[in-house]
């Protein structure tokens, strides 16, 4: 059931091989095919302005009123490129082996070094574009480290690189949306993938102002909705960020891969109220000059200035000698919560670490830091009150990012035909943990040199038949969608959807979230049933389903992460190894570090919906690795 298609031959020339073999459309025949992108971020939409540019007729689907509000907005740090300008030891090979062992050896090779490879013509695309990227003294680009790695290749425009690079994607789109190659619909939120002869052929809508169902049909459907981070609700995510699209997917046929791979970020301002309803990042470029530490004594309450060296643990310095405080983020957040488990943790709650710049201040100078994190240090202030300059950041671990996502061969397409996955919806190229930077670098990928190949290549390969949204799939889809609104709205019961999704997200982070332990999942998979169970009798959705309503829309969102929980602690329940960020007490070295089992783990694991209240199958894709030699992970 899942062939990767992965090019013979070297590593090196997969990619090229596989462009060279790829049929193409005639530019003549591009403006008779009809292709859906559904999301408008990074992904999204540097792959509806490429393929619009190349002629094809795209619809660009956001639930935001403009592209500009995508969540890509919210990545701080950097983007990495195998450029290599400092001279320092840099390639595309080291690139390609840095993500293969930062993704704890889950991620499969092929992509990944295809991944390496692009990076460097998305840095020549983004500047021919206007991004402002740092610069050096002298007019070259300047990059800066980035966790689990020992070189200098991180790209970056201050602590606002996501939102630059968005910018320029957003440009390109809207040169098409004048051009009249791409039509942008806002506000509408993608409820139902609809299949045609085993083919992805449409989608249905919901118009988030007036709340009408719509169909819309095309030849070709391609997601790039983001992860589903929001299920622990309080995350780093926009709250506006789902699995609903996905999900759906899933729904109809496509595979899941690693559902439970989520990432947990290392720095992230800590809680600070119950009612507290997401978390807020902080670059993990912080970490390039920010030295992590807490109090060696348990229970201590002087405040950090307070506090001399000799009674400080620098513990990441301590631990990790060559990597220091830049050790990849799923070992900077378990140790962090160690120590905070340890009783040495600061903060009102305990849950906190120092990140301390007093040391940067004093042999780079004030202003020097205030250049290079002058917006963090601010938002930091805002939300906490604290001045940076003069004190330690207070950091904690908080979901962040999700490796799983749909399972995609190396063409980006998933197990039902026309159905294609970029970016972060995919989970193809980190493995069980994402090196810091790569995001960005996936959804640029996906969106501007691998899918615009991809794409044609299929409606080359293929006779597709017209279709249009009065066929039958698409009237029962959307009697399908419309029912379910109908049950939310009708449920009439005392709880609100924030009330269910809270308590779901207690159970994921509590039992699947940094640590997992077998008694942990088994619980979850106890609670979760009956928390759905509840749900669906006990919700009150206030307002109508024909109208804006964003209760409503929230009450759609939570019964889709009521159901993709269960399915990431099935995934956590099986996959009895510690990988990356799916740390397994039961599987874990003397030293407490990571311990996998490659001898009956080395697969992605891709799992098939078989309906509501039976199990999901398993489906396995073997991993070899013929260029990065399987190994354990030390970052000593």
């Amino acid at each position: 059931m899942l062939n990767a298609r992965i090019p013979s031959g070297l590593i090196e020339q997969q990619w090229d091989k596989c462009r060279f073999e790829m049929k193409l459309v005639s530019p003549a025949n591009r403006r008779k095919h009809s292709i859906i992108v559904v999301g408008a971020g990074l992904a999204g939409a540097a792959a509806a302005a490429t393929l619009g540019q190349q002629g094809y007729r795209v619809q660009c689907f956001s639930y935001h009123d403009t592209p500009r509000r995508a969540h890509s907005i919210a990545a701080q740090g950097g983007i990495n490129a195998a450029k290599n300008y400092r001279n320092d030891g840099d390639s595309i090979f080291r690139l390609f082996k840095d993500t293969v062992k930062g993704g704890d050896f889950r991620a499969r090779e092929a992509n990944v070094y295809r991944l390496a490879q692009i990076s460097v013509n998305i840095i020549d695309q983004c500047v021919a574009q206007g991004v402002p990227f740092a610069r050096e003294y002298g007019g070259f680009l300047d990059t800066r480290s980035f966790g689990g790695v020992q070189v200098q290749r991180t790209f970056y425009a201050r602590g606002q690189t996501g939102q630059q690079l968005l910018l320029g994607a957003y440009q390109a789109l809207e040169e098409q949306v004048a051009a009249g190659t791409v039509t942008m619909h806002i506000r509408r939120e993608l409820l139902d993938v609809v299949i045609v002869n085993g083919r992805a052929r449409g989608i249905v809508t919901r118009d988030l102002v007036t709340g009408e169902i719509e169909c819309h049909a095309a030849d070709v459907i391609v997601l790039a909705t983001g992860g589903y981070s929001n299920v622990f609700y309080l995350s780093t995510n926009a709250k506006a960020s789902n699995c609903t699209a996905i999900w759906r997917a899933h729904r109809r046929g496509a595979l899941f891969g690693n559902p439970c791979f989520a990432q947990i970020h290392p720095t992230c301002i800590p809680l600070s109220s119950e009612h507290q309803s997401k978390l807020t990042l902080m670059s993990e470029s912080l970490r390039n000059d920010g030295r992590v530490w807490v109090p060696k004594k348990k229970g201590e309450t002087r405040v950090a200035n307070d506090i001399p060296e000799n009674e400080r643990d620098y513990y990441l310095e301590r631990r990790y000698p060559s990597f220091g405080n830049l050790v990849p983020r799923d070992v900077a957040s378990r140790n962090a919560k160690e120590v905070c488990d340890e009783g040495r943790g600061v903060g009102p709650r305990g849950q906190g670490v120092y990140l301390d710049f007093a040391d940067a201040i004093h042999r780079l100078g004030l202003e020097t830091v205030h250049d290079k994190y002058g917006n963090l240090f601010d938002i930091y202030a805002r939300i906490t009150g604290e001045n940076a300059y003069t004190v330690p950041m207070r950091i904690y671990p908080a979901p962040h990012y999700t490796m799983g996502g749909l399972w995609v061969d190396y063409h980006l397409m998933s197990t039902i035909p026309g159905l294609f996955v970029g970016g972060e919806a995919n989970f193809s190229d980190h493995g069980a943990n994402r090196l810091g930077a790569s995001a960005l670098m996936q959804g640029l990928a996906d969106g501007y040199f691998i899918l615009p190949y991809t794409v044609p290549d299929y409606i080359a390969s293929i006779a597709l038949d017209p279709v249009d949204v009065s066929l039958h799939p698409f009237t029962a889809a959307e009697a399908e969608v419309k029912s379910r609104f109908e049950a939310l709205v009708a449920v009439k019961g005392k709880r609100s959807p924030d009330s269910f999704h809270r308590e779901l997200g207690n159970v994921i982070w509590d039992n699947c979230g940094m640590a997992r332990s077998d008694a942990g999942l088994r619980k979850a998979l106890a609670r979760i049933p009956e928390l759905r169970e509840e749900f669906w009798q006990n919700l009150r959705v206030v307002g109508g389903k024909d109208e804006l309503n964003q209760t409503l829309e929230k009450a759609n969102r939570i019964s889709d992460f009521l159901e993709i929980a269960e399915l990431m602690c099935v995934d956590a329940l099986h996959r009895t190894e510690s990988c990356g960020c799916h740390f397994r007490v039961e599987s874990q070295t003397p030293e407490g570090e990571a311990k996998r089992d490659d001898a009956n783990f080395s697969y992605t694991a891709a799992w098939e919906w078989k309906g509501p209240g039976k199990a999901p199958v398993l489906h396995k894709e073997p991993l070899t690795f013929e260029y990065v030699p399987l190994s354990q992970r030390s970052y000593k």
